[in-house]
């Protein structure tokens, strides 16, 4: 689908896109059309029960008077309450009404709205980028789709009197869609489609955007010493893989790079601590964490981000074969340390602990944020509302959470602690894998903490918010890519050079 940008004019065909401000408030554009209708979209709101609450909707078929051939009413809730993400979700919402209806063309007439904090270009752009988000489809496996289920639309225009000004603020949020789309495709992907191999050129595409991208293969992880991550994926016939982006683009090419680390276990079957097969399949999406660090690195650099960033990510998948790992081996991860395995089915910790280590020890960065499909112990805690946060740094901490409110990907921190710590105790090794029930998401994190050797930190546990169940205004149901843009949104409030 094709996003333009334009100067406002009433289309002669297609469908058209107006909002409407809470309590029937119609916008210019709605009145003038309501004008030419002969006050039919008045009588249509008024026998209706749409309020211009933000997400309601009303579709008026062939309106007398107008050439088009819908018109969409589309809630904008109050004025003042008109931000970045309520933009967002006016334009994913408009498209979801419009995409499968028949029409091959689209226009969205944006009105200046006062009281908004946004500006005409701002407010355009990110109806864009809203309605670009929910765009998404994951159909490539579908062979006998019906036709009213295929998409119809082809082009979006977007109509405002800012209208060269909002195409220039909508240039970079292009190109975060497109790292999006990157994530959510891998996440969606089968697990006999993308795996470490595959997942590892996937990530190598990344050369074409200017990112710097190496693939370690297991001899070379054997030498690094990571016995930590070469455990898990030794059961399997697929070769465990680490994956290791750079974007060097600050003014100080030498300055310290800001890092992310991501778990990517392709398929977790739970290995010899099998899991129940009930929902199983499923977890082709434990990957996700390594799905949104690649995601985020291409964000950076498909927007020429003034950083320097280093993703890493652990690949691996986790069966169950007479070479796998069991319950009770111990291995020697790359720190040294040694690790009791408890459970061979709390394996994405083992991933990152190397992963980790060697981010930190090759790189020496400024800070380090991992995330991972870790538990299920955070879903119980959070739903699907909220990732867990656990942090070593409090503004590292504070400046992920304020990133992920802006972006509408949100955090919710929880605490670390000696007591946790001391229920990874092993009584044969440094420490096990597995603590007891109590605080799992926690007892998880202060393992990851031993093995960032007091660089500042933070873990996100995005277990319950890598897939989504139901359709949202900017995500079709499946994988959601969260992570990717909290992470550039970091980057770019906190992190990047301004000049």
């Amino acid at each position: 689908m094709k996003i333009a940008f334009a100067k406002p004019s009433l289309p002669n065909s297609g469908a058209m896109i107006v909002g409407v401000l809470e309590g029937k408030v119609m916008t210019a554009t709605a009145q003038t059309l309501d004008t030419q209708a002969g006050g039919g979209i008045s009588r249509a709101i008024s026998a209706s029960r749409f309020e211009g609450k933000k997400g309601q909707t009303l579709m008026i078929l062939a309106p007398a008077g107008l050439e088009i051939s819908r018109l969409l009413l589309v809630g904008l809730g109050k004025a003042k309450d008109v931000d970045a993400q309520a933009a967002q979700a006016f334009g994913g919402t408009a498209l979801a009404q419009v995409q499968t209806a028949g029409d091959a063309e689209a226009v969205i007439a944006l009105d200046i709205l006062p009281g908004t904090t946004l500006s005409p270009p701002e407010l355009a752009a990110n109806v864009a980028f809203g309605a670009r988000l929910r765009s998404y489809r994951f159909d490539k496996y579908m062979t006998k789709q019906k036709k009213e289920d295929k998409p119809s639309l082809k082009k979006l225009t977007v109509t405002t009197e800012s209208a060269a000004e909002a195409k220039t603020a909508f240039a970079p949020l292009d190109k975060i869609v497109d790292a999006v789309f990157l994530t959510r495709d891998v996440v969606s992907e089968p697990a006999n489609i993308i795996h470490p191999e595959s997942l590892a050129a996937k990530a190598e595409t990344l050369r074409d955007l200017g990112v710097e991208v190496e693939v370690l293969g297991e001899k070379q992880m054997k030498k690094l010493g990571m016995g930590s991550l070469l455990g898990v994926g030794q059961g399997s016939d697929r070769e465990s893989k680490l994956v290791v982006m750079r974007w060097t683009n600050a003014a100080k090419k030498d300055e310290a790079p800001v890092a992310f680390v991501g778990k990517g276990v392709t398929f977790d079957s739970g290995g010899i601590s099998i899991k129940p097969g009930a929902g199983m399949e499923e977890m082709k999406w434990d990957m996700a964490g390594a799905g949104a660090v690649i995601g985020a690195m291409a964000a950076l650099a498909g927007r020429k981000a003034k950083v320097n960033a280093v993703g890493v990510v652990g690949l691996v998948e986790n069966m169950p074969s007479g070479n796998a790992q069991r319950p009770g081996d111990v291995v020697i991860s790359m720190s040294g340390q040694t690790i009791e395995v408890i459970n061979t089915d709390a394996e994405g910790r083992l991933v990152l602990a190397d992963a980790l280590w060697y981010t930190q020890d090759r790189f020496k960065p400024k800070f380090m944020v991992d995330l991972a499909t870790l538990t299920g112990a955070i879903i119980i805690a959070l739903g699907h509302e909220y990732g867990g946060l656990m942090a070593s740094d409090d503004k590292l901490a504070d400046r992920l959470a304020a990133a992920g409110k802006a972006v509408g990907e949100q955090l919710w921190r929880l605490p670390l602690g000696e007591a946790y710590d001391k229920q990874i105790k092993s009584d044969i090794a440094d420490m096990k894998n597995v603590g007891g029930r109590e605080g799992g998401s926690i007892t998880a994190a202060q393992f990851l903490k031993r093995f960032t050797n007091d660089v500042a930190w933070a873990h996100l546990d995005i277990a319950g918010m890598a897939w989504g169940k139901k359709d949202t205004a900017t995500c079709p149901k499946g994988a959601t890519a969260f992570g990717v843009r909290l992470l550039d949104r970091l980057v770019a409030d906190f992190y990047e050079d301004k000049k």
